[in-house]
C-alpha cells in the first residue's frame, strides 16, 4: 500500500497561505541550507518550471511519484502560464469545475475524489504519492492521509488558508521526526496512528 502524505509549509500559527491560498511570499525565506535540505530529501516536490533554472531537473524522484492538487493550487500555477507544473510526476488535479485539463500529462479527478485516491493508494510501487494543497483537498482526503510533513516557517500571518477545511475531528499522529534549521524553518514528520 503506497503512503498519501500531505508535504505542506506554513507559518507558526498553522496558515498554508493567505486567504486565496497563494505562499509566494514563503519562498525568499528558503536559503541555502534549507534550499539543499528540500534538493536531497524532497526534490520531487520542487516544481519542474522551477527546476529547470536551477539545473536540478535531472534529480530523481525520492519520496513520491505522483501529485494530487486541488484546483486552487493548481491556479495558482495556470495563472503564470503553467499547464504542468509537476511535470517529472504524475499529476491529478481534483476539481469540481474544470472538466478539460489543459495539459496531456495533467488528469482532472472531477469527482468521487476519495475513490480515485484509495485506486491510487492500492498500486504496487515503493513511491508515495504526495499532497500538494490546499486546504479544501486536505480535508476532503483527511482520512486517507498516512503522512502529514509540516514545513514551518517563522512567521506568523494571524488569518489566511488553514491546513485544513474539514469537520472537527479528534486524530492522532505520531511524530517521526524533527529538524530545525538556522534560519528558524523547522520539519516535522508525522505518521497517522491507526
Amino acid at each position: 500500500m503506497r503512503k498519501l502524505t500531505y508535504f505542506i509549509a506554513c507559518s507558526i500559527d498553522g496558515f498554508i497561505g493567505d486567504e486565496s491560498g497563494d505562499a509566494a511570499f514563503m519562498i525568499p525565506l528558503v536559503d541555502e541550507e534549507f534550499f539543499e535540505y528540500l534538493k536531497t530529501e524532497y526534490p520531487e516536490t520542487l516544481p519542474t518550471h522551477g527546476r529547470r533554472p536551477l539545473g536540478i531537473d535531472d534529480l530523481p524522484n525520492r519520496k513520491f511519484d505522483t501529485v494530487i492538487q486541488g484546483r486552487a493550487s493548481y491556479d495558482l500555477a495556470l495563472k503564470d502560464g503553467v499547464t504542468s507544473p509537476y511535470a517529472h510526476l504524475r499529476e491529478y488535479v481534483a476539481s469540481r469545475t474544470l472538466t478539460e485539463s489543459p495539459d496531456p500529462n495533467v488528469e482532472i479527478i472531477g469527482d468521487d475524489l476519495v475513490g480515485r485516491v484509495r485506486e491510487l493508494k492500492a498500486e504496487e510501487g515503493g513511491l508515495g504519492i504526495y499532497l500538494c494543497g490546499g486546504a479544501q483537498i486536505a480535508g476532503e482526503l483527511f482520512d486517507e492521509i498516512d503522512e502529514i510533513v509540516v514545513k514551518t516557517y517563522p512567521i506568523t500571518l494571524g488569518t489566511g488558508m488553514p491546513m485544513f477545511r474539514s469537520a472537527f475531528s479528534f486524530t492522532m499522529f505520531g511524530l517521526d521526526d524533527f529538524r530545525a534549521f538556522g534560519n528558524g524553518i523547522f520539519v516535522r514528520t508525522y505518521s497517522r496512528k491507526r
